[in-house]
């Protein structure tokens, strides 16, 4: 048998982890992971080195390591189309598309993990309100569809789209799909910008920068067209009694 010792470090034991495990403790730790990301970008600046510092590496190395370090990179808010731009200069638009495009998926399976098991349990009660319910709705229910809207409007950062699908009770499968498939247009842009930087007068550059152009003013125009739908509704207002339509009381 245990003695009284034992059975209250046990119980302490106990505690403990259920403090640790729970949904604010595990949302303070995202917050602290997130605030050492950005921070580390701010010191650090590893775009630099993912653009001018790449180590002296060639073929299917080369390749895997940029695209593990342009998810890592990802993850910590390193904005996509300077990597986009810095995977074109490096291996050109034919290997640096699709090393682009993995590291897409796995900053974004990274963000979305992090999300799902640190926050979500935490965060679903307060989602309160007419836009946030329903923009969770759409995201729980048309999973791939809304994430693949997502994806495709340039207008919408990677980051914030990634964490709100994680809150919302979209299935893994349907939000890599979606991101492995809306992001290809806007990256391959960006690549070829970037593979084409040294002559930019050629017409893959001049057709690529005005991809990026015309979508990046398309996303403005609809979101400055959608931009009643962030208003919230008006709160009705009970009608004023007119006294002609008054019904005259009896007289005793």
């Amino acid at each position: 048998m245990l003695d009284p010792v034992d059975r209250s470090f046990a119980g302490l034991t106990v505690r403990c982890a259920r403090v640790l495990l729970s949904p604010w403790s595990r949302l303070s730790l995202l917050v602290l992971v997130l605030a050492c990301a950005g921070a580390a970008v701010l010191v650090y600046e590893p775009q630099k080195l993912v653009a001018a510092g790449w180590p002296e590496l060639s073929g299917a190395a080369a390749w895997a390591l940029f695209s593990v370090a342009y998810g890592l990179c990802t993850a910590a808010f390193v904005p996509r189309p300077l990597l986009n731009l810095a995977a074109g200069a490096l291996f050109g638009s034919q290997l640096g598309l699709p090393a682009a495009m993995a590291g897409t998926v796995l900053g974004g399976a990274i963000a979305f993990g992090l999300g799902r098991f640190l926050g979500q349990e935490a965060l679903r009660p307060l989602l309160r309100g007419r836009l946030l319910t329903a923009a969770d709705g759409q995201l729980s229910k048309h999973g791939f569809r809304s994430m693949m809207v997502i994806r495709l409007f340039p207008g919408v950062p990677f980051q914030a789209a990634n964490y709100c699908a994680a809150i919302s009770r979209m299935r893994w499968g349907p939000y890599l799909l979606a991101t492995a498939l809306g992001t290809i247009p806007n990256t391959a842009a960006y690549v070829v910008a970037g593979s084409e930087a040294g002559s930019p007068t050629s017409p893959a550059f001049l057709v690529s920068m005005g991809f990026i152009v015309l979508t990046g003013a398309a996303a403005a125009v609809v979101a400055w067209r959608k931009r009643h739908r962030l208003r919230p509704a008006p709160t009705p207002q009970p009608p004023t009694e007119d006294p002609a339509d008054r019904v005259p009381e009896p007289v005793a």
